[in-house]
């Protein structure tokens, strides 16, 4: 217990945080302030797709993006809702509802603040770049396809696949054309994808949605449906959501929202450091951070919330240097849902659709997603396995599976760099045997070295290998050069030794290090290797070891010393 609260008082802020924030305040101020004018069409339109509401994304973007920037492991991480997470989000409100949702926010930052206390943070710089770019991508069309129906100005259709749904609309607006919407939707994403590459300082998106209201006002644009009323202010903290009885069926997706919580905000966090000179994240205070942020946000109606890269990008480029940027983005975005509800409730469901569609554009890096395609044939096939599994599956599936492939491409190129040569003796000339390498053969002793992983990818066809071996009287392996043994290698090796011994043939072993003879020792092989003494610490030693075997044997006659120790010495070599 004690080490429990040992660990706990190192997540939290400390003094140098605080010391942080009062450095440069002006700097971070303003930065906080651009943050919040691109983060506010960014949260109303999350939480509108995600099916709780634009008031659900703004008390998101206040409570979740505070309680981040206090208690996060970044100075510059910006949190709130997500593109991402609203991709998992979708499923589990069609099938569980708002409740549902909330519960498994309060469920995942549970499991956030675990993680962080068991420092699982460290382990996420192992994901694969092919299957981050893979997901990414991924995540881009999910986005862009879940803003159809808002952007044709149709009713949402049901169901939980986004490919469904999208055909569904499209369908909907062949038979009613909503060209108003359509005209907004594209009328927005074109201002911010036009003016990021003009002025990439300034916020188009604000700008065009707010552009975008007006036009609907001025000329009356019933077509254009609005966000509708919010409330003036966020409402009392409350656990009445909770269901006791539910949460048995939560667990499963609780997981994997925080698995993707943890995933997207260590992304986001491993980006700002990269975008900055003398900045280094705490993964596991950035875990501990972002648990905190989910077990609040839902007493607020609020959907989970993660690190976001986009707005992280802009805090950086704005000139933030503390966490006082991120808390001064939260508390801009909380007097607007207090002090100008009523503007934004008029603001057009189209618009925010062109908001997201941007951003979904924007979120594809094309020449990263080249360079990825061209390193290798493997990280091409888990870039484009991840997004298509995430089009059609979910985000956390899609990991899964990329991660899986990923690590048996790996482990299929790793097996192949294992190989067992027979020793070689030949001088300068090739192809011409030594006096020496001629009196081994001629002796029936063969040395192999074994080079490289004895596990369970590369064991068998080692076993294939060894098992090969004829007109042989002593077999010599050679294993200082053997860089990792399993339990499978382990197992492999002893049915191969077992088999060479059924025909007759002696099996010496030179150089096992101490890090295999645990593997060995567990499936019982090193008892068979070191029978009647057959393990040797060098290959010279094994070599005479062999020479007195089949002397013993009457398989050999006395060899001279001095020729023994001459072999024994190419061998070496």
């Amino acid at each position: 217990m004690n080490a429990v609260l040992v660990r706990l008082r190192a997540l939290l802020p400390t003094r140098a945080d605080v010391a942080a924030m009062g450095r440069t305040p002006r700097r971070d101020l303003l930065a906080g302030l651009t943050v919040a004018i691109v983060a506010l069409p960014l949260a109303l339109g999350f939480g509108v797709s995600s099916g709780l509401g634009a008031e659900a994304g703004l008390a998101t973007a206040v409570v979740a993006g505070a309680l981040a920037a206090l208690f996060g492991g970044s100075n510059l991480q910006v949190s709130g809702p997500t593109g991402a997470m609203t991709v998992v989000l979708v499923p589990i409100v069609a099938q569980y509802g708002p409740s549902g949702v909330l519960t498994v926010g309060l469920l995942a930052g549970l499991i956030c603040v675990g993680l962080a206390v068991a420092r699982a943070g460290r382990y996420m710089a192992y994901i694969p770049a092919s299957v981050v770019e893979g997901f990414t991508l991924g995540i881009a069309l999910v986005i862009g396809l879940q803003q159809i129906p808002n952007a044709l100005g149709v009713p949402k259709p049901e169901g939980d696949r986004v490919l469904v749904v999208t055909w569904r609309a499209v369908q909907e607006f062949v038979q009613t054309p909503n060209w108003t919407a359509v005209g907004l939707a594209l009328g927005v994403a074109a201002v911010m994808l036009a003016g990021a590459r003009w002025r990439p300082a300034i916020p188009f998106s604000i700008v065009a949605v707010i552009a975008a209201t007006a036009v609907a006002q001025v000329f009356h644009l019933d077509a254009a449906q609005p966000i509708g009323d919010l409330p003036s202010g966020l409402p009392a903290p409350s656990l009445a959501f909770l269901d006791f009885s539910a949460l048995g069926s939560l667990i499963t997706p609780a997981v994997a929202v925080a698995s993707l919580a943890a995933l997207e905000s260590l992304l986001s966090a491993q980006v700002a450091d990269g975008m900055t000179v003398g900045q280094k994240h705490d993964p596991d205070r950035e875990l501990f951070g972002q648990g905190l942020a989910n077990l609040a946000a839902p007493l607020f109606g609020g959907v989970p919330a993660t690190g976001a890269i986009a707005r992280t990008a802009v805090n950086v480029r704005s000139g933030a240097s503390s966490r006082l940027a991120a808390l001064t983005h939260a508390v801009i975005l909380a007097v607007i849902v207090f002090a100008a509800a009523p503007l934004v409730s008029k603001i057009p469901l189209a618009a925010l659709a062109g908001v997201l569609l941007a951003t979904a554009v924007r979120m594809v890096e094309v020449g990263s997603l080249r360079a990825m395609a061209r390193a290798t044939r493997s990280d091409a096939v888990v870039l484009a396995l991840t997004a298509v599994a995430t089009l059609v599956l979910d985000l956390v599936y899609a990991v899964i599976i990329g991660l899986a492939v990923a690590g048996a491409l790996a482990l299929r190129a790793v097996a192949k760099q294992a190989r067992m040569d027979q020793v070689d003796f030949r001088p300068d000339l090739p192809g011409e045997h030594s006096e020496e390498e001629h009196a081994l053969l001629a002796e029936h002793i063969v040395a192999y070295r074994i080079d490289g992983p004895l596990f369970f990818a590369a064991a068998h066809r080692f076993l294939l290998e060894l098992s090969e071996v004829a007109d042989v009287r002593v077999v010599i392996l050679r294993m200082s050069r053997v860089t990792t043994m399993d339990a499978t290698g382990a197992l492999v090796l002893k049915d191969a030794v077992e088999k060479l011994n059924r025909r007759g043939i002696a099996v010496m072993t030179s150089g096992i290090r101490p890090g295999q003879r645990q593997a060995l020792d567990s499936v019982g092989a090193l008892d068979l290797l070191r029978y009647e003494g057959r393990e040797y610490a060098t290959t010279p030693e094994a070599i005479a070891g062999a020479h007195a075997h089949l002397q013993g044997a009457g398989l050999l006659p006395a060899v001279p010393d001095q020729h023994a120790r001459t072999t024994a010495q190419e061998t070496a070599r």
